[in-house]
């Protein structure tokens, strides 16, 4: 645990990871809090709001119970259990379950449909799943294509034919379990990327890897946990994000989190719950707080200690809406599904720079380096390595030696997204490597454009990407969602157009203006450009 102080150097140079060789997840976020007094773990809300107060014994019993169902129904050491729910109560359960039985869970977005489902599924060849009446419905589609599943257990009471009833298996199942002793470098989830640049990649990630999400999270809010935290995240418990930056660490330091089962994020009811549930520290990805800006939400009942943001970069606009709404400052971080939590910001111990990702984590070290790993020069512009060897980096891509090698030179992990460090050690993203626009002989990364439009009055959510120019090579065009009471048209397209070439440049200002409802983005969040590059 980082310890409080306002020297980043100081706390940065006297880092030292402390990973036992015998670490369970379990143990540390459930099993050492259920001590018989009830102590708060999960503030369930249902859709209807619906409230229940659940306890770390709730959370310990469940899922030794539903360990021994795993292990009667055949599943051993190593094993794969996925988990295809959204926030619930269930949810951790099963991944408790699996991290104390050794086997390896594997969580699946509600969301995805048959194809998504089946490609998982059928490359983490997964034994059992457990999900709820509407996931049964996208697997029962899928399941002769899955000859490694053997066992469906689903949230109902009366379950589907060939399934059995989650809740009643565990009411029938032993509440003593044995949990079997796992190293801290044992596997435990497989996280599959989000699949922006080909197939999605199932990140093999070790017990340890809890471990290595905590500096970041301790710092970014201040020095978590304080007494009277309450954590929440809008984020699917499906992802690294929810998992790793906000469910897991809040309960190995004993925080409650709060579950909400929302179909989709609503401003307003955002705002209520954190209010009702007196929340302190809050994940809230990028997307959320520029629809909260956009519906111009406020609440006096909100107390908020700390914000954690992160996925995309913020630009100065949207950090200073943060500030005046909620009095605090939004810190960003930056990270992969690879390798999590690696940068972060923390307004005590440096300045935040508005644009920028903050500076590197205790325990990590961060460089800029070019296609072969070498280290270069601060102030240019190349990819985001992180060194290993450090817990929040990955055992492999599942089953797939080729594109683990290929994500490594010597004892660097490359990112893949480009970016700078400058002289003060702030990092401050580029792009993708693949998002990088090449027009008129410049390389231009659309993160800097994108942060200009959003300054503009009109602009609610925006997306920059290049298309083909035969004079050009490439020509800059924006996707732009207008905020209310503004509406599309060529003159305020030429407005916009000449807005970015006074505040930017004006080779980087969008040559096509093109007006939509929404942007197509992944279900963390990031816009997706190789969609909008595809609509020409």
């Amino acid at each position: 645990m980082l310890t409080e102080t306002d020297d980043y150097q100081r706390l940065y140079a006297d880092f030292r990871w402390d990973v036992p060789a015998r670490f369970n997840i379990a143990d540390v976020c459930c099993d050492r809090h259920a001590d018989g007094t009830a102590r708060l773990a999960l503030i369930d809300v249902d859709e209807a709001g619906r409230t229940r107060h659940l306890s770390f014994d709730d959370m310990a019993s469940w899922s030794r119970r539903f360990a021994n169902v795993l292990r009667a129904d055949g599943l051993s050491r190593g094993d794969r259990v996925a988990v295809f729910l959204s926030q619930s109560v269930e949810l951790p359960v099963v991944h408790l379950a699996a991290f104390r039985s050794a086997l390896v869970s594997v969580p699946l977005f509600t969301l995805f449909g048959e194809d998504a489902l089946a490609f998982r599924l059928a490359n983490s060849a997964a034994k059992a799943v457990v999900t709820d009446q509407a996931g049964f419905e996208k697997l029962a589609g899928i399941r002769d294509q899955l000859p490694e599943l053997r066992q469906i257990y689903v949230i109902a009471d009366s379950p589907p034919a060939g399934t059995r009833s989650f809740w009643r298996a565990i009411a029938d199942a032993a509440d003593a379990f044995e949990p079997v002793a796992t190293a801290a470098d044992d596997p435990a989830i497989i996280i599959f990327t989000s699949g922006t640049t080909g197939n999605p990649k199932g990140a093999l990630h070790a017990h340890r890897v809890l471990l290595g999400h905590l500096p970041c999270v301790e710092m970014v809010h201040d020095f978590f946990p304080k007494p009277g935290d309450v954590y929440w995240t809008p984020a699917d418990w499906a992802w690294i994000g929810g998992l790793f930056d906000a469910l897991f660490p809040a309960w190995y330091h004993g925080v409650p989190i709060v579950g909400y089962r929302a179909r989709k994020f609503e401003p307003q009811a955002a705002m209520q719950l954190m209010a009702d549930h007196k929340v302190r520290n809050v994940f809230l990805p990028p997307t959320a707080l520029k629809l909260m800006r956009q519906a111009d939400v406020r609440h006096p009942g909100v107390r908020l200690r700390s914000i954690l943001t992160g996925g995309e970069s913020l630009g100065a606009e949207l950090l200073d809406w943060v500030r005046s709404t909620f009095g605090i400052d939004a810190h960003e971080i930056y990270g992969q599904t690879e390798c999590n939590l690696v940068v972060g910001n923390n307004a005590r111990l440096f300045p935040i720079r508005p644009g920028s990702m903050g500076r590197a984590i205790p325990g990590f070290e961060v460089c800029i380096v070019d296609e072969t790993g070498v280290e270069l020069p601060r102030g240019s512009r190349g990819i985001i390595g992180v060194r290993r060897p450090n817990p929040c980096m990955m055992l492999e891509y599942w089953r797939n030696a080729e594109a683990t090698a290929d994500k490594f030179r010597g004892d660097v992990l490359l990112t893949g997204d480009l970016g700078v460090q400058d002289a003060d050690g702030y990092f401050w993203y580029v792009s993708r490597e693949d998002d990088v626009i090449t027009s008129a002989g410049y390389r231009i990364g659309p993160s800097e454009i994108e942060h200009t439009l959003l300054k503009h009055p009109a602009v609610a959510l925006a997306a920059v990407v290049g298309v083909p120019d035969p004079i050009r090579t490439e020509a800059i065009k924006a996707w732009i969602v207008l905020r209310p009471g503004f509406a599309p048209g060529d003159e305020l397209a030429r407005e916009i157009q000449d807005f970015v070439k006074v505040q930017l440049a004006a080779h980087e200002y969008p040559r096509h203006v093109q007006f939509v409802e929404t942007l197509p983005m992944t279900a963390t969040g990031k816009v997706l450009r190789r969609e909008l590059r595809a609509r020409g």
